[in-house]
């Protein structure tokens, strides 16, 4: 017992450090947001002398991206040293890691929005519930100052993505806060917030069932800076679809299956893509060991407990199925990053140089990629171990993100929580992890900067700058700083053994 408190005490002393450095990163990009996060056209906070200042002048927008960019390097260093100075991870790592999640987490429930603005369609589509109209067949646009309301264009035709339980959330949102686009902002980060909480309490549990420590597991994800950012400053309702989805998961494998199927449709009815975990999740309800007409027959249970929920959901808004039509035609145009967004653009540019049509490219790729990933998720629910189960849901949850031509920074973060529970090695599989977290940290960074429109000169500029310090801060990182650099020289068995020969 004196082991186990000493060796909590231990771990405190130890995380501190990393602690008020992540702290201090996230009250950076707090600062940062002030000048180049998004506010709506309306909000009377575009009227405050602090913000003019650093909204209206070039300084103003130059020091906010660089003190922004650097605040979200300063989170990403204090992420690394908070899993090297838990390395080993004692008794106590979760209480700490939880408390860097809570430290860093805090001054970003006050920020403008970063990184993504899509909080501001949450806006308009609740005001579309609210208007009696139906976002599965209505755009934004529909309704009168939309565009004041901070929604961006690319909305202005689209039926919404998200499902019938989210729909009413945006409704309630509406009714409770009216036309205030800030306290509409305020709400909806404060739900994505429970679902950074339902994340941080399920995470371990689930890790501890497959023997993984559930501190490192969390630091992994939860304390993970773009987690953190995208699911509180940008307030992303994936963080309550990811957090359900993971409560529903935990509960299954614990052969409660029934609330877990409930909490998983749940996910579903606020992004409708995590019907793809539905069949994993009567896999686990029917337990180890199951015959295939017992499997077939909690496939059915769960099939049945789903579409009655969603039906009843569907019937109390008066939508009904609509999403789900909404779901198979979703998507459109790519992203360079994007495997199938790789392709389109050879082929494009390749068929282009000859004179020769392109138009059906995307269209083909695209339908290639769908019909791949769902051959991928049939494999992985029929093949594969009981003990692997929730690691095979993982990855044919990855094949359908991977596979699609648009992949959002956030869209990791839907199935690293499950990688991360399941066991991410200290090897090339955590480097990984640092690798894409920080590509994707950089993009953010630098994509989702507002520059006022007669500011418009410097908008290709401090875009470059915010990339500029990426660079630089993952080139010191990575090779320089004597702290990390370790982190990165060693995750080859030729660089490793270099590396302990030469401690």
């Amino acid at each position: 017992m004196a082991e186990a408190g000493t060796g909590a005490v231990r771990a405190r002393v130890a995380g501190t450090p990393a602690l008020v450095q992540g702290f201090i990163g996230s009250v950076l990009v707090l600062l940062g947001s002030f000048g180049v996060g998004w506010l709506a056209l309306v909000s009377p906070l575009n009227r405050a002398d602090p913000l003019i200042l650093l909204r209206t002048e070039t300084w103003g927008v130059v020091a906010s991206t660089v003190v922004l960019t650097v605040g979200c390097w300063v989170m990403f260093r204090a992420w690394l040293r908070l899993g090297q100075l838990l390395s080993g991870w004692p008794e106590g790592s979760l209480a700490v890691v939880r408390r860097a999640c809570w430290l860093w987490g805090a001054p970003l429930l006050v920020s403008l929005p970063i990184f993504s603005r899509d909080v501001f369609a949450y806006i308009g589509q609740g005001r579309l519930v609210a208007a009696g109209q139906d976002p599965y067949v209505s755009g934004i646009s529909t309704l009168s100052n939309w565009f004041q309301l901070g929604t961006d264009v690319t909305w202005a035709e689209s039926e919404t993505p998200y499902g019938p339980l989210y729909l009413s959330i945006e409704f309630l949102v509406s009714h409770l806060v009216g036309t205030s686009a800030d306290l509409a902002i305020f709400a909806f980060r404060l739900v994505s917030a429970g679902g950074v909480v339902l994340c941080a309490v399920y995470i371990p549990k689930l890790a501890g069932l497959h023997g993984i420590s559930g501190a490192k597991a969390t630091w992994i994800t939860v304390a993970n800076p773009l987690f953190l950012i995208s699911f509180i400053a940008s307030a992303h309702n994936d963080a309550v679809m990811v957090g359900l989805a993971l409560a529903g998961t935990y509960y299954a494998a614990t052969r409660r299956g029934i609330l877990g199927v409930v909490l998983v449709t749940a996910s579903v009815g606020v992004k409708p893509i995590t019907l793809v975990l539905l069949p994993f999740i009567g896999l686990l309800w029917a337990g180890p060991g199951a015959a295939w007409g017992r499997k077939v027959l909690y496939w059915a249970y769960t099939a049945g407990l789903c579409l009655g929920i969603m039906a009843l959901i569907g019937w109390m808004n008066g939508y009904g199925f609509g999403w789900l039509s909404v779901m198979l035609g979703t998507g459109s145009g790519t992203v360079f990053f994007a495997p199938l967004g790789m392709l389109t653009t050879f082929f494009q540019g390749a068929l282009g140089a000859l004179g020769l049509s392109t138009d059906w490219i995307l269209p083909t790729l695209k339908t290639v990629g769908r019909l791949a990933s769902v051959a991928v998720a049939a494999i992985l629910i029929f093949k594969g171990g009981h003990s692997h189960l929730v690691q095979r849901m993982a990855l044919a949850f990855s094949a359908l993100v991977v596979l699609s031509p648009i992949i959002q920074p956030w869209y990791i973060l839907w199935m690293l929580p499950f990688f991360a529970a399941t066991g991410i090695r200290d090897d090339w599989q955590i480097v990984w992890v640092y690798f894409t977290v920080a590509f994707f940290i950089a993009f953010g960074a630098a994509d989702q900067i507002f520059i006022w429109q007669f500011l418009d000169a410097l908008d290709p500029w401090v875009k470059h700058l915010s990339t500029g310090i990426s660079w630089t801060a993952m080139a010191y990182l990575a090779f320089l700083d004597p702290k990390t650099k370790h982190l990165f020289r060693g995750f080859l068995p030729a660089r490793r053994r270099a590396v302990e020969a030469g401690r």
